[in-house]
Parts: C-alpha cells; sequence; structure tokens
C-alpha cells in the first residue's frame, strides 16, 4: 500500500523539517524525489540521507518566488523524468507580529514565498500534470483557521493557501487531478528550536514545554508524523480526496478551549 513506485515527486523546501521528512518518505516508497530549496547544504542533505536508504532523489537549488526561475526546473525535470506525478508546495517562511508591528517588507517577504511561490510552482506543473493527472499538497496552517496571536502576515498567506487549493482541485477535475492541503499545528523542527534559541534565551526548556502544551494533546507534532498524512494524500489510495483541508494539529481547533 501507498507505493510511488515509478511516481516523480517535486519537494520545496525539503532541505529541513517536515518537508526533508516528506522527501525521505516519498523516496522510501518508491518516488524519484526532486528536492527544490534555496539552502543548498540542507537539500545535499537530504539527497545524502535518502541515497543511503537506496532511494532516488535530485537537488535544486530554488526561489520559489522567481517564477521563470521555477518554470524552468520544472521543464528540466519533465525533459529528464517525463512526467510530473506528485507537487508537494512546502516551501515557507514564518514571521511573528501583528498588523501594527508587521513592515510592508516582512509582509512582501511572506507573500512572494509562501503566496507566490505556491501559485509558481501551481503554474508551472499543472500544464504538464494535465497530460496524465497528478496529486497536488499545499502546506497550509491552523493559523488559516483559527486565530493565532502575532501571526497576521503568517495568517494571511496560509488563508490564501487554503483558497488556491480549493480553485485548483476545482479547475482540474476534468484532468484528474487531485489538490488537497494540511494545516499542521506546531511541529518541532529545527525552526522551532531556533524561534525559542532567539527569543527565549536561558528559558529555552521552559519555553519548549510551553509551546509543546499548548496543543491539547500536550506535545508538539514530529515531522514523521505529518510525512504519513502526506504520503496518504499523495498516493493512489486517496483518489478519492480532493479539495479537502486536512488538520493535522493535535486537537489544537476543535479542543483547544
Amino acid at each position: 500500500m501507498f507505493s510511488l513506485k515509478n511516481k516523480t515527486a517535486i519537494v520545496t523546501g525539503a532541505g529541513s523539517g517536515i518537508g526533508k521528512a516528506i522527501a525521505k518518505l516519498f523516496a522510501q516508497q518508491g518516488a524519484a524525489v526532486h528536492i527544490l530549496d534555496f539552502d543548498e547544504k540542507g537539500a545535499a542533505q537530504t539527497k545524502t540521507e535518502i541515497e543511503a536508504d537506496g532511494g532516488k532523489s535530485f537537488t535544486v537549488k530554488a526561489d520559489v518566488s522567481n517564477q521563470q526561475q521555477v518554470k524552468t526546473i520544472v521543464d528540466s525535470i519533465v525533459a529528464s523524468a517525463g512526467h510530473i506525478d506528485i507537487l508537494v508546495n512546502n516551501a515557507g517562511v514564518a514571521h511573528v507580529g501583528n498588523v501594527e508591528s508587521t513592515s510592508e517588507e516582512d509582509f512582501n517577504r511572506l507573500f512572494n514565498v509562501n503566496v507566490k511561490g505556491v501559485y509558481n510552482c501551481l503554474q508551472a506543473v499543472i500544464p504538464h500534470m494535465k497530460q496524465k493527472g497528478g496529486s497536488i499538497l499545499n502546506m497550509a496552517s491552523i493559523a488559516s483557521s483559527v486565530g493565532i496571536p502575532d501571526r497576521f502576515a503568517y495568517s494571511m498567506t496560509k488563508g490564501a493557501v487554503v483558497g488556491m487549493t480549493l480553485s485548483t482541485a476545482k479547475d482540474y477535475l476534468n484532468h484528474n487531478i487531485r489538490c488537497n492541503c494540511i494545516s499542521p499545528a506546531r511541529v518541532h523542527t529545527p525552526f522551532v528550536d531556533g524561534f525559542i534559541n532567539k527569543n527565549y534565551p536561558g528559558k529555552e526548556k521552559e519555553m519548549f514545554e510551553k509551546l509543546s502544551k499548548s496543543q491539547p494533546i500536550g506535545r508538539m507534532g514530529e515531522p514523521g508524523e505529518i510525512a504519513f498524512l502526506v504520503l496518504y494524500l499523495c498516493s493512489d489510495e486517496a483518489s478519492f480526496i480532493t479539495g479537502c483541508d486536512y488538520p493535522i494539529d493535535g486537537g489544537f481547533i476543535k479542543l483547544n478551549n
């Protein structure tokens, strides 16, 4: 079950965290995984770990906010692989702040990566995917469903991701292209550790516990747990699912009251 044998997958932001876990799991399931990441060192490490397990992967330095660069990369992948079966739009950046403390520069930075980056990848991949169908998975967030303090710009971008997911799913039903998104709560990634170290020096352990317990289940998610849901939604076993946003949040949305 959940085999991706003979499938070509693109995973953006796969140099660390959730994207890395997705890329590694896809490769374990037989996919040829193309890792698109601005962080060349991180992407290379993901590729090394995939190949150590006998998987197949390729790395490309990519700025997903650059439309022409994304199109060139996707066209090159199709030229060598012949097709693209799966696209995971995982690349994203975060920001802490309300509307008053969010500068125009910060707002544009988040929009360019989290919104325009998804748009660029969709626009580049879908013309090729229309030939034989495929599956698209976009990374949203619980911030698109509930109010999170000091996440103004981030929430805006993830709401846009949900909207793009629904539109894409509707527009390409007749081309056998499925498009879904998932909404994780807090997941323990290097980004979280860096955020805590930067903003709460000397209180790292205390803040980690506090953030962990903000999920009703009492802990943060692990990248591998997110990857399993992504695998299911991108596999043929999920062929009846499109246009859905799946919370994976330790009960945050429904039980946090």
